[in-house]
């Protein structure tokens, strides 16, 4: 099992930055992959980011290209940069784990985590 807790987060103006956190602990030499997912009321939750704790590799959505940037340490500590913030960046942020393997981290979907975080919440105002 592993757990995670996620720190960080909380409100900025447009075109400040915030950084998240997440710490993982318990059976961590079992995650192949870490990610962070958003969502606001009524809507699914979506991937932001995602990582391979082997190799960095990362992956991102096209609206936090180039803004926010996912990085890892050993698998036990998950961070996520965001900067340039926009109002629409605002919602619950989730940290999340998962000991599947697939061969690009942009290949993986929501339900291949089965870790997950209690979330965070972010809001931007204009």
């Amino acid at each position: 099992q592993v757990r995670l807790v996620e720190c960080g987060g909380g409100s900025a103006q447009a075109g400040e930055s915030l950084r998240l956190c997440c710490l993982a602990s318990g059976d961590t030499y079992s995650i192949y992959s870490m990610a962070w997912f958003r969502q606001i009321p009524g809507k699914e939750r979506e991937g932001v980011a995602t990582i391979y704790i082997r190799d960095d590799t990362t992956t991102y959505i096209d609206s936090v290209e180039g803004r926010f940037t996912i990085s890892q340490e050993n698998a036990k500590n998950l961070y996520l940069q965001m900067d340039n913030l926009r109002p629409e960046d605002t919602a619950m942020y989730y940290c999340a784990a998962t000991r599947i393997w697939r061969a690009r981290p942009g290949d993986y979907g929501r339900d291949d985590f089965h870790w997950w975080g209690q979330g965070t919440q972010v809001t931007v105002s204009s």
